[in-house]
This record gives structure tokens, sequence and C-alpha cells, in this order.
């Protein structure tokens, strides 16, 4: 049966090390010390993970993790502060732009989009021949 923690289905065939970062706000060093912490041994495929540990993962997370839409709930309103104080931050944040002192000439595609648009020389074509 598939393990849900914190509303996530974990993947089935992955290390539970692994598996853990499927999670939104657990990445690979969170998950590294949530096993050790707990004494899981990290190289347990996700399958193989008995219920008193799945049981004692989730717990430990309840505990000391916020994880999934409350992550995404503060992290919406940290934004939503930084726009409100037109702050330089929430300002970039508002136009798309990178937020932490990246060049924009070139290179800020994952921010700005995917548009690359292609122009001519900008001179029109010659009248057609008669």
């Amino acid at each position: 049966m598939p393990i849900r923690i914190a509303g996530v289905t974990i993947p089935q065939d992955k290390r539970i090390v692994i598996a853990l970062t499927y999670i939104y706000g657990i990445g690979d060093s969170s998950a590294e010390k949530i096993l050790k912490a707990l004494k899981i041994n990290p190289d347990t495929k996700a399958k193989d993970v008995t219920a008193d540990e799945e049981s004692r993962i989730r717990e430990y997370l309840k505990d000391n993790f916020k994880l999934e839409g409350d992550l995404r709930r503060e992290v919406l309103t940290n934004i939503k502060r930084l726009k409100e104080i037109k702050s330089y931050r929430g300002n970039r944040h508002e136009r798309h732009l990178p937020s932490r002192g990246q060049r924009t000439k070139t290179n800020s595609r994952t921010v700005r989009g995917n548009k690359r648009v292609t122009l001519g020389s900008g001179r029109k074509p010659s009248a057609q021949k008669t």
C-alpha cells in the first residue's frame, strides 16, 4: 500500500531518503537529517518501510517542519508583504524579474518566460517589381 505523508503519495520504488524529497519543504539534506534522527536506514526502499517507521516519520515531520500547504501559504504571504511595502524585492516579484541580483540582459529565461523573439533587420522590404 502506498505511503502518504503530509498529503503526498511517496513513490514506492525509490530509496526513502529520495522519496521524502517529494514533499514540498523537504530537500536532500533535511531528508538525511530526519532519517538520522529517527535511526532509519536511508538505503531502505519506500515500499519496505514498516508501519511503525512510517508513523514515526509522520509524527517527526508534524512536530518539526512546516510542509506543503502551510509552507506555500507562508511563502506567498511573505511575497505579498514585500509587494505591499513596495520594497525592491517586492517590485521585482511584481514585474516577474529576478529578485536576487542576477543579470537580466541575458540569462533570466526562467523568471521572464521563454520569449525568444527574433526580429529582422528593421528594414522594410523593397517595393515589388511591376
